[in-house]
């Protein structure tokens, strides 16, 4: 061959060669990258959409903002990974492996985080099923007072003595919720000890009428006073008026109160202790 025609034909065969690589790789090529920022897009778009949706139905739920808030970024992270995954499906790449690197990762994480998870799905549950709502007064996770708080991972109890109680949800939810602003009454329970000699129905009579002095007690539940029990010293009586919840415990005092001037007034003997008898050596 001339080698003038060589060197004519070498940039011909090179120019076909070219031509023949631009369409054959980076063609596809530049149209998979287009349809991968496409995907990511419209993917974007679709987490955005269920976002919407998902905060419009939990304010809905009235669910805490911080909660709704860490929820939602937690569904957008896993949404995006998986669009990511997708995309990447999209190129030809083999994901089988990545998703089992990402499961991997999550289990290590759950393990390493369990005690955290689990305090976050009790507030999870508490958020949703709402035993307890704050001002609420109630006793769970071994402590008793007024609800300050329900957090992400812990729920913040003022109890009676000012002191400020951090339980962990998961305590508090796994063990049992007593609610006691629920109602809007309570009974209040407390006992008379009268001797053996006091006159027992005018005992009942009188702590009858002078209890219904005791203000904040709840209309149209008159106030119990029964025979409870027979013990060593006498008669035994269960005083029980019903309170208005927020004003229990001053029920519970001036009730007391009256049962003390009552009994003290009207010349009831006071409950002797029986002397034990020792047996002779």
């Amino acid at each position: 061959m001339d080698p003038l025609l060589a060197a004519i034909d070498v940039p011909a065969l090179s120019l076909q060669t070219v031509s023949g690589l631009v369409a054959s790789i980076i063609i596809p090529f530049v149209f998979k990258i287009i349809g991968a920022i496409a995907l990511w897009i419209v993917g974007g778009w679709l987490i955005r959409l269920v976002q919407r949706i998902m905060r419009r139905t939990m304010s809905i739920g009235k669910l805490d903002i911080t909660l709704i808030g860490f929820l939602l970024n937690i569904v957008s992270a896993v949404l995006r990974v998986i669009l990511a995954v997708a995309i990447l499906g999209f190129f030809g790449v083999q994901t089988a492996s990545f998703a089992a690197l990402l499961a991997g990762a999550g289990v290590a994480i759950g393990a390493a985080w369990s005690g955290m998870l689990g305090n976050f799905a009790a507030g999870v549950f508490l958020q949703l099923f709402r035993p307890v709502s704050v001002g609420d007064i109630v006793s769970g996770g071994g402590i008793i007072g007024t609800v300050e708080e329900i957090g992400m991972f812990a729920i913040i109890i003022l109890s009676a003595d000012n002191l400020r109680n951090i339980v962990p949800n998961a305590k508090f939810f796994g063990d049992t919720i007593v609610n006691y602003s629920s109602h809007p009454f309570r009974r209040v329970d407390l006992f008379a000890q009268l001797d053996s000699t006091a006159d027992l129905d005018k005992a009942i009579a009188l702590l009858k009428k002078a209890i219904q002095s005791v203000p904040n007690q709840y209309p149209g539940k008159p106030v119990n006073v029964e025979l409870l029990e027979f013990n060593e010293r006498g008669p035994r009586l269960a005083v029980r008026p019903y309170a208005h919840t927020e004003h229990y415990w001053q029920v519970y005092f001036e009730t007391n109160r009256v049962i003390y001037d009552v009994l003290g007034s009207n010349g009831f003997p006071v409950p002797r202790i029986p002397v034990q008898m020792l047996p002779y050596a």
